[in-house]
């Protein structure tokens, strides 16, 4: 399924500056196809382990992936996966 992958700016700079086109069944397979092809991006979207860190939410299609089942989230051609880090500050 080809699915388009939003970064923020701070790290769109590891991918081309730009949207990323990727294909693969499941939030989690698109986060590993980007992850082969930009490794430097790949510790700042998961962890060690191939997890989601809990300070950087992933939407799909608008909605927090935590409640469509995580990484294991199914995928439909067309959609888009934007990555949002956690802000601190005050």
């Amino acid at each position: 399924m080809a699915v388009t992958l939003f970064l923020p700016t701070v790290l769109s700079k590891l991918a081309e500056g730009r949207p990323i086109e990727s294909n693969g069944a499941t939030v989690g397979a698109i986060v590993a196809d980007v992850a082969t092809r930009y490794p430097n991006l790949a510790p700042r979207l998961r962890d060690e382990t191939g997890q989601p860190y809990p300070f950087v939410t992933f939407y799909l299609n608008d909605e927090d992936i935590r409640f469509q089942g995580g990484f294991d989230a199914k995928v439909s051609d067309g959609d888009e996966l934007t990555v949002v880090p956690a802000i601190a500050g005050g």
